[in-house]
């Protein structure tokens, strides 16, 4: 996951330029920490050229990834975990019964910072890659909604999360570059960025998985249940001749042709740390 200058302690700034002139509001010298993947800078599920930043986006952005590092500091110094499932309300999706739109994983580093590994649709593309950036840019995709979730892992999950995310070999070995926003829980065919999340967590609680497939198997065993969306066939047929970075093609004939869409979501996700004992309860920041 890491770029050549990575290697050597340097990472790579994927920070839009105009952050420059932001370093000292809301202690964006302490948030921001833009340790970058990929170098190159990514709007998940967004055209790039459509992205538009302003004062307010940027003041807005940096106050909640400031307000949400303090929370993640409070329950680092109250119980010392240091791995977090972070997710943003980045897209609306209240008409589905949903909340949030996209996780990752957060971690605290030796040095104090907080870091966000997630995957990041590439400017409405149809592919994707990994991202290893600080707080102020993951809050900086203009947002539906200024919230952010985040559920604590146990400790056991946490000690393998975090080693995996550490292994750049293992952690991208799970990475499938072919995009759609609505991939197939159980397909191969893509994988959207909840997608790789929860097959990257199946993947550090279960050693002997080393393929997507096998990280499928071993969260169906484990009761994971993924959102039934319904999506009538005049939405599919939009958003697959109008967006790049959505495709149905994936999904069983029996379910499609029933509207029924299932896919990864945060909030499936949430749910199923809690019921499955590897998570707690959700904590919500709010501006």
């Amino acid at each position: 996951m890491r770029t050549r200058s990575e290697s050597n302690g340097a990472f790579k700034n994927c920070a839009p330029r105009f952050l420059k002139f932001y370093r000292g509001l809301a202690g964006a010298v302490l948030v921001l920490g833009l340790a970058g993947v990929n170098p190159m800078p990514a709007w998940a599920g967004q055209d790039c050229e459509q992205t538009q930043a302003t004062v307010s986006t940027l003041d807005r952005g940096l106050r909640m990834a400031e307000r949400t590092r303090q929370s993640l500091e409070a329950e680092y110094a109250r119980t010392g975990a240091q791995v977090m499932v972070l997710a943003r309300a980045g897209q609306d999706l209240s008409k589905y019964g949903l909340r949030y739109s996209h996780l990752g994983f957060v971690m605290r580093t030796p040095e104090g910072f907080w870091r966000v590994v997630h995957k990041l649709n590439t400017c409405g593309t149809a592919e994707s890659s990994l991202y290893r950036q600080g707080l102020g840019e993951f809050f900086m995709d203009n947002p539906r909604f200024y919230e952010a979730g985040w559920v604590s892992l146990t400790p056991q999950a946490q000690s393998r999360v975090y080693a995996i995310l550490n292994d750049p070999v293992r952690a991208a070995s799970f990475h499938h570059r072919p995009y759609s926003m609505v991939s197939y829980a159980w397909g191969q065919r893509y994988q959207q960025s909840n997608q790789w999340a929860l097959e990257t967590l199946a993947a550090a609680m279960e050693p002997g998985v080393s393929t997507r497939s096998q990280a499928q198997a071993w969260l169906q065993f484990k009761g994971y249940e993924p959102s039934p969306l319904k999506i009538s066939p005049l939405t599919r047929l939009g958003g697959r001749i109008g967006m790049a970075n959505v495709a149905f093609d994936d999904h069983p004939n029996d379910k499609r042709f029933n509207d029924r869409i299932e896919t990864v979501t945060v909030d499936s996700v949430f749910a199923w740390l809690k019921r499955s004992s590897l998570g707690g309860e959700v904590t919500t920041v709010r501006l």
